[in-house]
């Protein structure tokens, strides 16, 4: 079973490379570990997958307010959250293969995963953040740091935003965004990495409500990938903590089954007024609420859904990769492996391809697909014999493709395939917009 998982993960990366999602950054300089280039249809997917999050999260609600903060916020901001102090691995060497390894991933803490030595530094601490400076000095009066993640900007931002959209609690902040940690050894793709996307929302409310909210988040959260990516309840689960940080009141994970193993994709945390209250004594700005109805003043406790972005793409992906048999006509083979991503088509990077099916209908094929383009995410397609494009397709994960025949001219129809059931049906191009923005909100 395991082998099998393995031959997945290698499955999709091979994918990713060859079709254009993913690829290892600075490879033609052989590469650098933990950082990974979205191509052309990686982008594609991975913009639509933030404009879901962002619609389902803050287009769609009247209570939840957008920011975009920078990378570098003011050192403080790190030190009052305890990242400086405390936002560290321990990290031992092998002395025999140079491996290095972060001691809460090995298997056995006293023997390098690599090579078996035993011979291995004494653990020490590392501090996952990353360090740079601003200012034409590079000594510690001028060090700064990335963002090892999104939320706290949005805690030091609370009472401008509050004030700004003239918010009462209960209310959130959302944001998606770049951060950055150090880590030891990046592993799985782009599960672990050292520069990824955040997508956190944090929920401002009274103490009093705040276990009825996260109770209310972790339904939507949950019902976000039931509804929304189609997982499946033997892809993911929920594990809950029992051990929690010393301001936590509940704290939940929604794991999913990657390649490797089951992995933390979302974390559903009641934070209480931790947060808050460190900023509130580090910056000398009171950040407590007062309200107005019942003349009450204190201090918002918050309710966190933070995932990853990286992880969620890697996560569909999983889910969404499937192989079949088809009949082929090449020489020696009756059948043929057909790789297919079964994508939601709302995150899909091409919804609608456009295939001619010969060079001499290429431009009316074309100004159908420029008119279908201003509604979907299309591609024009017109390379290869209908079988491979179809293929093609397959691979990519476009939920439909629409063939322009030699009677498509003489009859005002095309012909639609289904990229799941490889079925085609003849719809009138008249209807064709109508048809596909129907069967792309299945």
């Amino acid at each position: 079973m395991a082998e099998k998982q393995q031959d997945l993960m290698e499955k999709i990366v091979s994918l990713c490379k060859r079709r254009g999602f993913v690829f290892q950054s600075s490879e033609i300089y052989g590469g650098f570990n933990g950082f990974w280039d979205y191509g052309p249809y990686g982008s594609r997917m991975k913009r639509a997958i933030e404009n879901l999050w962002w619609h389902e999260m803050v287009e769609i609600r009247d209570n939840i307010e957008g920011l975009d903060s920078t990378v570098i916020c003011h050192p403080k901001v790190w030190k009052a959250s305890g990242h400086i102090d405390q936002f560290s691995d321990l990290m031992t060497d092998c002395k025999d293969c140079k491996a290095r390894w972060r001691v809460d991933q090995m298997a056995d803490p006293t023997t390098c995963s690599a090579c078996g030595s035993k011979n291995l530094t004494e653990p020490r601490e590392f501090n996952l953040m990353m360090k740079t400076f601003v200012g034409p000095v590079f000594d510690e009066e001028h060090a700064a740091y990335l963002r090892a993640e999104t939320c706290q900007p949005i805690f030091v931002d609370f009472d401008l935003i509050r004030i700004a959209a003239r918010q009462k609690l209960p209310f959130g902040i959302a944001q998606i965004g770049k951060a950055f940690r150090n880590e030891i050894n990046p592993r799985n793709f782009t599960f672990r990495s050292r520069e990824f996307t955040q997508m956190e929302m944090e929920f401002f409310c009274d103490g009093e409500q705040g276990m009825e909210f996260f109770e209310y988040w972790k339904e939507q959260r949950i019902n976000y990938y039931k509804n929304k990516l189609k997982f499946k309840d033997d892809f993911f689960r929920i594990y809950v903590h029992e051990k929690l940080a010393h301001y936590a009141k509940a704290a939940i994970d929604i794991e999913v089954k990657f390649p490797f193993g089951w992995g933390e994709l979302e974390g559903v945390h009641h934070r209480g007024t931790w947060d808050l209250s460190r900023h509130t004594e580090f910056s000398g700005q009171d950040l407590q609420y007062m309200d107005h109805d019942n003349g009450r003043k204190f201090m918002p406790t918050v309710i966190e859904t933070s995932v990853g972005l990286d992880r969620t793409f890697l996560a569909i992906l999983a889910n969404a990769y499937d192989e079949d048999t088809v009949s082929t006509q090449k020489e020696g083979m009756d059948e043929d492996v057909r790789v297919v991503l079964h994508l939601p088509a709302a995150i899909a990077p091409i919804q609608v391809a456009v295939l001619p099916l010969s060079k001499k209908l290429n431009d009316n094929a074309r100004t159908l697909y420029k008119e279908l383009n201003e509604h979907f995410r299309c591609e024009f397609d017109v390379t290869g014999s209908i079988g491979k494009r179809y293929r093609r397709q397959d691979e990519i994960g476009t939920p439909y493709c629409v063939t322009f025949g030699f009677e498509s001219a003489a009859d005002n129809a095309v012909t639609i395939r289904n990229r799941d059931t490889m079925e085609q049906e003849r719809v009138s191009i008249d209807n064709l917009r109508s048809y596909l923005e129907k069967k792309l909100a299945e």
